[in-house]
């Protein structure tokens, strides 16, 4: 869904269509041809420092410029996978809505988290129902009942 009141600023432009092109073959055959070039031109130059200098300088840009393109599209492409995630959690019934933003928990509760998913894979491989749902909102009104039902009986003296 693209927005129509405000338009992608210039930057926003650029980075998508740069992105776009260097994932590309065509940019491919570019970079490889600079590099054929640069080989076929070192007996001209004797191999010099100077010709040396002239690839890993433009290499090392290019790099450097590239790690924020990458890191921009990863961003990008990890929000878009985030919020199609919560959607679908949204829009089912027997999902927990716990898990919708769980993107900015700390390391320690997702571990906790995944223990939890580990257990409930372990459950799953268990039952013959390949239908039965084992939700964290499940399994906590499992432990509840389980309490009320497991409380212990006083005797009489």
């Amino acid at each position: 869904m693209k927005s129509k009141g405000k338009k992608n600023s210039l930057f926003e432009r650029f980075a998508n269509a740069a992105t776009k092109f260097t994932g590309s073959s065509p940019a491919f055959l570019i970079a490889a041809g600079v590099v054929i070039v640069w080989a076929a031109t070192g007996p001209l130059f004797d191999y010099s420092e100077t010709w040396q200098l002239v690839i890993n300088t433009g290499t090392t840009i290019i790099t450097f410029l590239m790690v924020f393109l990458i890191q921009k599209a990863q961003n990008k492409d990890g929000k878009a996978i985030q919020l199609k995630l919560n959607e679908l959690i949204a829009a089912q019934e027997h999902t927990s809505n716990r898990m919708v933003d769980i993107e900015d928990l700390t390391e320690e509760e997702l571990d906790q988290l995944h223990k939890f998913y580990v257990k409930l894979a372990m459950l799953a491989k268990k039952e013959n129902d390949i239908h039965c749902s084992h939700s964290i909102d499940a399994a906590e009104e499992w432990n509840m009942k389980k309490a009320k039902g497991n409380k212990p009986v006083k005797k009489d003296k």
